[in-house]
């Protein structure tokens, strides 16, 4: 499942162009391979901050064993990397040094785990409702992956080197070499698979939290309200209204001005738009059961006993470009296009 996009950025220079191509070419093999994969969860382009670091991860893959980080790299000719781990690059008949991308990539990954293990207890339970959860014994992985007609001299490259570097074409067969995943049957007969694994709530608990995170959602939502604040004073100013910026003027004058202006959150036409989840089947609003299954989050009704998606048109700008999220017991309708969020479960 693509929980999120590549999106495209105005470059300014051919190796910035070609760089962005590659993450492209990246994103659209992980997209035919796994958009439709129920235990594997992509986010393209995820940056994000945590301790007064910040990383940008050009693919994250979340599955049922854990975590796969891939780094994209354009690399037009030849790459040589020695037994120091130390990078080169041929360019037009001259070799030129590079940073490792492979090192570059684990200390991505060294930030995602401080991240998501100091928010542990919030996004997986306990087992057996006794032991907190955790992250650092599941599945880590990470790999470097180039651009199709780069040329690469294996038999000079390190061993451990040369397993993380994969071209594009080759990304989706390592990456199920590496997540091995098995069915829901198999997982329970095969013995010899200690892996500890995600439910599947678990992983959209992960998947909601680093969404959340995200310096793109952050964004929109920061441009989201600006917009609500610039459209509430023009509005106001059409009607005649004052604007006051109460950081601006003295206690005194606030209290004359309140006596004839009412508070602004307790005029009507600022109403939030409130969600009301029914079965569509029988119109039952209470005696049902929130569930996941393969088209996303629903609910089942214990008066009929049908289905009922959770997602639905934003009821602020009528958008159908929503998602459901969920943060332990809590489900909440995500807008994608003006960033309305509310509960609906």
């Amino acid at each position: 499942m693509i929980l999120k996009n590549k999106s495209l950025q105005t470059v300014h220079s051919a190796q910035a162009y070609a760089g962005q191509k590659q993450e492209q070419d990246v994103a659209f093999f992980l997209r035919r391979a796994f958009k439709d994969h129920p235990q594997v969860l992509v986010i393209n382009d995820f940056k994000f901050s945590f301790n007064d670091e910040t990383a940008q991860i050009d693919h994250l893959i979340i599955y049922t064993y854990g975590f796969v980080l891939i780094e994209s790299k354009s690399i037009k000719g030849q790459v040589k990397v020695n037994q120091q781990e130390e990078w080169t690059r041929s360019h037009q008949g001259n070799w030129f040094g590079m940073a490792s991308p492979i090192k570059q990539v684990e200390l991505q990954q060294a930030l995602l785990l401080q991240l998501l293990t100091h928010h542990r207890s919030e996004i997986l339970g306990k087992l057996l409702g006794i032991k907190q959860q955790g992250f650092r014994l599941r599945g880590w992985d990470h790999l470097c992956a180039v651009s199709s007609d780069a040329i690469i001299n294996r038999d000079t490259i390190p061993k451990q080197v040369s397993e993380k570097l994969v071209k594009t074409e080759f990304l989706v067969d390592k990456l199920n070499e590496i997540m091995n995943l098995k069915g829901k049957f198999t997982r329970l007969v095969n013995f010899t698979d200690t892996r500890p694994d995600f439910s599947q709530d678990e992983l959209n608990s992960i998947a909601d939290f680093l969404i959340s995170h995200d310096f793109d959602n952050k964004h929109s939502k920061e441009q989201h309200e600006a917009s609500e604040q610039a459209t509430w004073k023009h509005k106001n100013l059409e009607q005649g209204e004052i604007i006051i910026d109460s950081e601006a003027i003295q206690p005194q004058p606030i209290m004359q001005l309140q006596e004839a202006h009412p508070p602004y959150q307790a005029r009507q036409h600022d109403a939030v738009p409130q969600l009301k989840l029914l079965c569509k089947h029988c119109g039952e609003s209470a005696n049902y059961k929130p569930m996941y299954g393969k088209y996303g989050y629903y609910i089942h009704c214990n008066q009929c006993t049908k289905n009922t998606p959770m997602k639905q048109e934003c009821p602020q700008c009528q958008s159908k470009h929503t998602r459901v999220q969920k943060r332990r017991e809590t489900y909440t309708l995500h807008c994608q296009e003006c960033s309305f969020n509310q509960q609906v479960v």
